[in-house]
């Protein structure tokens, strides 16, 4: 089944995915960002994550890595983001309705820790509202404010800044 988010030709598959199916996580390119784009959307219309453009996507791409199925499906997405040479932040992870439970959110969350290590970065935190997900990968809850350079950034520009319910956790990767 085909789900049209928004008012673009973007669209969102919500066919459900078999399980025991190979998931493949890799890095997105530019062509990723149009399947991209809706999947963050669906949770964004749902006020769980930001919004995001396909213009912005399309800047960013070389932060994100996707999950793809067999026939080369969007399952999930997320990006890594760096904000110091020990520091980074996982951003916009997102996993189909379709492949949820299949453990394709802690797929990405590997990958990218993954990548973090291979950077030579300590440290990866994130902002969620799911921290018992990030505490099932090792990750711990800490106050927000460890991360002034994120707040000053980015959740200066957010709608929710003044009543902001996301919560920290933090990993350290080496």
């Amino acid at each position: 089944m085909l789900t049209q988010i928004g008012g673009g030709t973007a669209m969102l598959d919500l066919a459900p995915v078999t399980p025991g199916e190979t998931v493949t996580i890799r890095a997105a390119t530019i062509s990723d960002m149009l399947q991209v784009e809706p999947l963050i959307n669906y949770f964004a219309a749902q006020n769980l994550m930001l919004p995001k453009t396909r213009e912005q996507l399309v800047r960013l791409f070389r932060e994100f890595v996707v999950a793809v199925d067999e026939q080369g499906r969007l399952l999930g997405c997320g990006g890594l983001r760096c904000f110091s040479p020990e520091l980074a932040e996982i951003i916009s992870l997102a996993v189909s309705p379709a492949a949820q439970g299949l453990g394709v959110g802690g797929m990405i969350v590997d990958r990218l820790v993954e990548d973090a290590e291979g950077l030579g970065l300590t440290t990866v935190f994130a902002l969620t509202l799911r921290d018992g997900f990030f505490h099932r990968l090792g990750f711990r809850t800490v106050p927000k404010e460890m991360f002034p350079a994120k707040v000053w950034s980015d959740c200066r520009n957010c709608p929710k800044l003044t009543a902001c319910d996301e919560i920290a956790v933090v990993k350290e990767v080496r």
